[in-house]
């Protein structure tokens, strides 16, 4: 794992400026690679790199790194699982050059000069982004991996292209954009995250998952400061994708497996190669646990495949509503797994909020980005590589919306919009206060059932989506928006279309939970979940792993009927049969909880002062950007509790404190 960075400069400036401005660029990845560090120019082009030395520790494994032949150029960060099979395919083919190292950065170079570029990324099994430079062409390649598990950004700088793994990185360049794209806010204040292809910055972009771009080494006539999507090409820059989500859910439809028997057996065969492959390090590794499935499989595999206990950690809360640390434990115990529990208090993890700007160069408000960097933390004084459970949720069935979103959506369809709409403002013509006075009458009468907590605020969010909500598609987008019109809050900006508007294969059509997990394996996952990972580890030169996101893996999962997914009302049904070959089913089942923090209980209480400061009216209000009156009332309801507005606000509040570290508001 490491970071890479450069430019393509058509400007022609002196060499000593381009030396100063790619050494500055590479400087500031110093946590994404704190072993080593590299620089190259040649003409136009500039690579730099930064290594955190996991596979070969050796000087073999400098970068950038010449192919053999002297024609390619490479900066490279990420992993290559299969590289030991790549160098075999090779020397098959008496196509190897002499090896000079044992890194999986040799190995993928040999292959590019050997198969090219589309070949040698198509056979890598592996989390990567890349930089190649053809010296024979004057072309340059950005490329990254096909789940979108490292970042790569790229974009204009006066007559530059840049590139890196960060964008802190890009802003080392004097002439990078320093403004906002409103586009792009009008993007995160949706979705909490700024999704691909765009960045906060106008003119700069984040590359998707499974693409490559093309840049043939002359200036465009004009840089293009829209998004270009694969398939497209403006001038001289094109992209392509290597491999496709689309084509590989439409083979798993048109070849499921039936057989339940025969499906948990191909899935156990994977996920234990995946594990196997992803555990080959040269340095100290370990895993994550929070004692939900997707970790516990993981490290279940782990500790199947050694005799050595598996280093795990887990972070605990003081708030016990938000501490799934016993959990944790409770599987550390019975898998005999060396298990650190990093116990946190309130104060500690609020301590947190002023490095996230600087972590994720750009708004992000996945709260559970505190937690995440603080058990990266923990992990990193034991171990240099530690493996996750992310992706379990997206590619077999584990979020909450997947299950009642087509339940709501199936009793809706049946009535008429115009019809929902009067329901809708029915609703909401009580006011919050009314509707909660009946959830605590309806609690009050029917002790004995579960209570209705927040009944106003369920109440109002439902009216809402009664009155915008036209077909399960339009449903999904709702329940996935913070704020659901961020038009009112942003004025006089057009909101951009996004993955989300690109087309689903047919084969999905009749499948509305099928296409929402879809939706977020090519959204959600890439630009939230694992953004989220990569940030909070490699802020601490901390390398993760996601054995969950093995190419055989995800195609696997595409051929799975989904009742192997969902099955009784719970998600991830194939892997839960698997892991109860390792762990009891009574240690893990329990109602599924998210990576959380108290954020709404904080804003009220110990976070209130820092909160108004940053939504006050002149601050809201600062460069013209937003509109304070929706911001405003929203934050005196949550204070007033009639409202539970946390997700919200803390959206808004990271925007905010992004905007005061970058432009000091």
């Amino acid at each position: 794992m490491c970071g890479l960075t450069g430019f393509l400069d058509f400007s022609l400036i002196e060499p000593s400026k381009r030396h100063a401005r790619i050494q500055m660029m590479t400087d500031s990845l110093l946590h994404r690679g704190p072993d080593d560090y590299g620089i190259w120019l040649d003409d136009r082009i500039a690579l730099g790199h930064r290594r955190l030395a996991v596979l070969d520790l050796s000087e073999a494994g400098k970068q950038p790194m010449n192919s053999a032949c002297d024609r390619f150029v490479i900066a490279f960060n990420g992993e290559v699982y299969n590289h030991l099979d790549l160098r075999l395919a090779l020397e098959n083919e008496k196509a190897s050059p002499v090896w000079r190292g044992n890194s999986d950065t040799e190995t993928l170079i040999a292959a590019i000069a050997c198969w090219g570029l589309d070949k040698a990324l198509s056979k890598a099994v592996g989390m990567f982004a890349l930089a190649l430079w053809d010296r024979k062409n004057n072309c340059l390649f950005l490329a990254r991996d096909r789940m979108g598990e490292k970042p790569l950004y790229w974009g204009w700088a006066g007559r530059a292209l840049v590139f890196g793994s960060e964008l802190k990185s890009l802003r080392k360049h004097p002439d990078f954009p320093m403004k906002i794209c409103r586009e792009a806010t009008l993007q995160y204040l949706r979705f909490c995250y700024v999704p691909a292809p765009r960045s906060i910055h106008p003119g700069v972009f984040k590359l998707e998952p499974g693409c490559i771009l093309e840049v043939k080494g002359s200036f465009p006539i004009e840089p293009p400061h829209q998004p270009l999507r694969p398939g497209q090409r403006i001038g001289n820059l094109t992209i392509r994708r290597y491999w496709s989500l689309n084509e590989t859910i439409k083979y798993g439809a048109n070849n499921p497996i039936n057989d339940e028997e025969c499906a948990t057996s191909q899935l156990d065969v994977a996920l234990n190669k995946a594990v196997e492959r992803q555990s080959i390090s040269d340095v100290p590794l370990g895993a994550f646990l929070s004692g939900g499935i997707d970790s516990s499989l993981v490290v279940a595999l782990m500790q199947s495949q050694t005799a050595q206990p598996v280093q795990t950690f887990t972070v605990g809360f003081d708030e016990s509503g938000f501490d799934e640390s016993p959990h944790a434990k409770a599987v550390a115990r019975h898998l005999g797994t060396n298990h650190t529990e990093l116990s946190v208090t309130d104060y500690e993890a609020r301590d947190i909020i002023p490095e996230l700007p600087d972590l994720y160069d750009e708004p992000f408000a996945d709260s559970s980005q505190i937690p995440m960097h603080i058990v990266c933390r923990a992990a990193k004084k034991e171990v240099t590589v530690a493996i996750s459970g992310d992706g379990g949720d997206e590619l077999f069935g584990g979020y909450n919306r997947y299950f009642w979103g087509p339940k709501i959506w199936s009793r809706l369809d049946s009535i008429p919009f115009p019809v929902r709409k009067v329901m809708g403002a029915t609703i909401k013509a009580l006011p919050v206060a009314g509707w909660d006075a009946i959830g605590r009458f309806h609690n009050f009468v029917r002790s004995d059932s579960s209570s209705v907590l927040r009944a106003g605020d369920k109440a109002h969010r439902l009216a809402e989506r009664l009155c915008g909500v036209r077909g399960m598609d339009d449903l999904y987008r709702s329940l996935i928006s913070e704020w659901d019109n961020p038009g009112k809050l942003i004025s006089g900006t057009v909101e951009p279309l996004s993955q989300l508007d690109d087309p689903l294969p047919s084969v999905l059509d009749k499948d509305p939970t099928a296409r929402m997990m879809v939706q977020d394996i090519r959204t959600y996952l890439p630009d939230d979940i694992l953004c989220k990972v990569d940030r909070a580890a490699m802020g601490v030169s901390l390398e993760t792993r996601v054995p969950m996101l093995d190419p055989e893996v995800v195609a696997l999962s595409a051929r799975l009927p989904m009742n192997m997914k969902i099955r009784d009302g719970k998600g991830k049904w194939a892997l839960r049969q698997i892991l109860y070959r390792h762990v009891p089913q009574s240690i893990i089942e329990r109602p599924k909880a998210g990576f959380g923090i108290p954020v709404g209980v904080w804003l009220r209480g110990p976070l209130r002062e820092w909160a108004e400061d940053l939504l006050s009216e002149k601050k809201l209000s600062a460069e013209g950007l937003l509109n304070p009156e929706p911001i405003r009332r929203a934050w005196a309801e949550h204070l007033s509790e009639r409202r539970d507005w946390t997700y919200r606000l803390w959206n808004v509040l990271m925007l905010q404190t992004w905007r005061e570290r970058v432009f000091g508001l």
